[in-house]
């Protein structure tokens, strides 16, 4: 399988769940973005090494992480997010010490970027699951602005951030509680990132 590297975009807040935040990682050398929604701990981690690109006053576990390789000469080589189910994303992180075989260590997806951004490694995906969970962004928006397009705008905005196999259970939740405008919203969005 083809992996395909990554490199992060940006980190906000998820505009359809205030507890979490979205870390955007982007296709090198393509259009595609891979939308991760993680928690806030995680977030902050990785927030405070991307705006200061400097050491905390009191070292975080990502930090401690680092120290700990660095001090017995563990290599990290990248990261990897390899698997993709039911709208979870699951990495893991390559190394070796002293030139020793490479070992895989299995890693929440946030836990293997922020180590990753720390060590200064690449971090990869394969082809599939970005063609199944990427978006591509557009600003091909409307000049004007009234409520219903407003709402639109909003829906179609939390809507992008969302993996394929996130969108495929709300659908089916938005048809099990009988919302068929959201559920035919959502299938519109299925369909139109099938037929890219």
């Amino acid at each position: 399988m083809k992996l395909v590297q990554l490199d992060i975009e940006r980190l906000e807040p998820s505009s359809s769940n205030k507890s979490t935040y979205v870390l955007l990682l982007r296709e090198i050398g393509g259009d595609r973005k891979l939308p991760i929604v993680i928690g806030p701990c995680n977030a902050g981690s990785i927030a405070i090494y991307l705006e200061s690109n400097s050491n905390p006053e009191r070292p975080l576990t990502h930090d401690v992480i680092k120290s700990i390789t660095n001090n017995f000469n563990i290599t990290i080589s990248r990261v990897v997010i390899h698997t993709l189910t039911e709208g979870v994303f699951h990495a893991s992180f390559f190394c070796f010490m002293d030139g020793d075989e490479e070992i895989e260590i299995d890693a929440r997806t946030s836990d293997a970027i922020a180590i990753a951004i720390r060590m200064g490694c690449s971090i990869f995906t394969y082809n599939d699951i970005l063609q199944e969970a990427g978006i591509i962004l557009t600003d091909n928006l409307p000049n004007y602005k009234d409520e219903d397009t407003e709402e639109l705008e909003e829906t179609k905005d939390i809507l992008s951030t969302l993996s394929l196999g996130q969108l495929k259970k709300q659908m089916k939740e938005a048809i099990n509680d009988e919302n068929y405008e959201k559920a035919s919203e959502l299938r519109d969005e299925i369909n139109k990132r099938k037929e890219k």
